[in-house]
């Protein structure tokens, strides 16, 4: 607002200079779904490490790949993860009552049958109780408390609504017209069964893991819930039909699905399970083959197979940390923490035969050890001649459209005229000429490296009528140099003529 002028003298007036900072977003965030023995399913709990997946879902389990996949991001290089818990129809939570008080286990599975919890009344006010929950295999042992408890849902310190949504072991359910425990009771909970394993691999429960998948992810809520993730993992998931739904999915998202060939599979048949999975929206999803051979702490360090996906999600991480989301994520540097070998070793002529159809190999090569040696998306086959051929491109297209749509949010009901245009141009070219300096397009020059058009010619009357402002980006890729040619020539020497 200007400076009222009352008196004769200097004012001085802050102009806003209409520059508003597009920040860009996290691009390696990676989101695991499979099959877990314990967990909220209720919701993606958000990892930093591995212990917090131990803490949350119980640790590395032989009976799922899902906390194995997890460890090899962190592994090689992920910092931050959500998890999605799939489990059975059948998978039942243990629980256990005392007088008008029931306590249930937070989340379905065997986990909590070892759980029990204990009430104590207050000697000084007889209404109010403590409830503590132990972990009664290991000592006993604390794992939460709740003071000053009361059975009255008048009551702030109400049972239910002190512990329920707080707690992540336990949620609590008081009768109607409850009495507080009149002495000290322990009890034990009951009950818990993990259910079916749920198992991508296994033919006997094949159908219900790729039911689950869709349930709680293509077609549920709990993807919707997580703000922003980038990299989409099934660990051991080849389903066709179901790697297409999922395609369609993360291509809503703005999410880079990361897809595994079957276990055992062999050079002369990969290509054609790859077809299979290419859906509408395959350009946001790579193929890897084969299986890691790694070492099985849960087997005496015994080595065994493993899908590719969580060792690619964590390469994809320590390449856009260390070099940007514009490199690809393979070549020398992506040396696979781990692993030992894969399930089958390939010579440069059996590489030769998938690159060119969109299958990404990982290579056991000399010197550089293990490596990831592609990098084309599953759209990427040469016969295609797809403009999204490369993983860095259409990845760094993800990042820019996530960036550049939470970063104008502000631009929603400004007045669409010529002033608001010129602000959209000069933040959205502030944002991408730092892209440009870090490297980030072809180019010498920022105008052979992008392009930003708000104006009159992109936003017509009719637009204007309608309420619509278009912008147009654009933006020269960086292209993998995925061959290499060294042309030799032997100079001659001097030929009398």
């Amino acid at each position: 607002m200007p400076v009222a002028l009352s008196y004769p003298g200097v004012y001085i007036e802050e102009v806003p200079s209409g520059v508003r900072t597009i920040t860009g977003v996290a691009t390696s965030i990676a989101l695991f779904i499979g099959w877990a023995a314990r967990g909220p399913v209720d919701g993606a709990l958000r990892l930093t490490s591995f212990p917090d997946y131990e803490r949350q879902y119980g640790g590395l389990d032989g009976r799922t790949l899902l906390g194995y996949s997890v460890k090899q991001f962190y592994d090689n290089g992920g910092a931050d993860a959500y998890v999605i818990r799939l489990f059975a129809p059948n998978a039942a939570s243990a629980s256990g009552v005392s007088g008008d008080l029931t306590v249930d286990a937070a989340s379905p599975g065997e986990w909590a049958n070892q759980y029990r919890f204990r009430l104590t009344p207050r000697s000084d006010e007889p209404s109010r109780f403590k409830l503590e929950v132990l972990d009664h295999p290991i000592n006993e042992s604390v794992v939460e408390v709740y003071e000053n408890l009361s059975m009255s849902n008048a009551d702030a310190r109400f049972g239910e609504t002190v512990i329920n949504g707080r707690s992540r072991s336990i949620t609590v359910t008081v009768a109607a017209a409850a009495t507080p425990p009149a002495a000290l009771a322990t009890v034990s909970l009951a009950g818990g069964a993990d259910g079916t394993v749920l198992d991508p691999n296994d033919p006997t429960t094949q159908a219900d893991f790729h039911a689950a998948v869709l349930a709680q992810f293509a077609v549920g809520e709990l993807a919707d819930r997580i703000d922003l993730f980038n990299l989409v993992c099934v660990p051991g998931e080849s389903d066709g039909p179901t790697i297409q739904l999922l395609q369609t999915e993360c291509h809503r998202k703005r999410a880079f699905l990361i897809v595994d060939c079957t276990e055992g599979v062999d050079v002369a048949n990969v290509t054609a399970q790859a077809t299979a999975m290419i859906g509408p929206n395959a350009q946001n999803s790579a193929f890897y083959f084969p299986w890691v051979r790694a070492p099985d702490s849960q087997q005496q360090g015994a080595v065994r197979a493993f899908p590719p996906c969580g060792f690619v999600a964590g390469i994809c991480a320590r390449t856009d940390s260390t070099r940007g989301v514009w490199k690809a994520p393979a070549g020398s540097e992506t040396g696979i923490g781990g692993a030992v070998g894969f399930e089958v070793p390939m010579s440069d002529a059996e590489n030769g035969q998938l690159n060119p159809h969109a299958v990404n190999c990982l290579r056991t090569l000399p010197v550089y050890g293990n490596v990831v040696w592609g990098s084309r998306t599953m759209v990427g086959d040469n016969d295609r001649g797809d403009e999204w051929k490369y993983v860095p491109v259409r990845r760094m297209a993800l990042f820019l459209e996530e960036s550049l749509y939470r970063g104008t949010q502000w631009v929603v009901f400004e007045p669409n005229d010529k002033p608001l245009w010129a602000q959209i141009r000069l933040n959205i070219g502030a944002f991408m000429q730092n892209l440009f300096r870090q490297g980030a397009f072809q180019g010498t020059s920022p105008r052979e490296a992008y392009f930003v058009k708000c104006d009159s010619e992109t936003t017509t009357q009719n637009d204007i009528n309608l309420g619509i402002v278009n912008i147009i980006v654009g933006f020269a890729p960086l292209k993998p140099a995925e061959f290499v040619v060294i042309k030799l020539q032997q100079i001659a020497g001097d030929i009398p003529t």
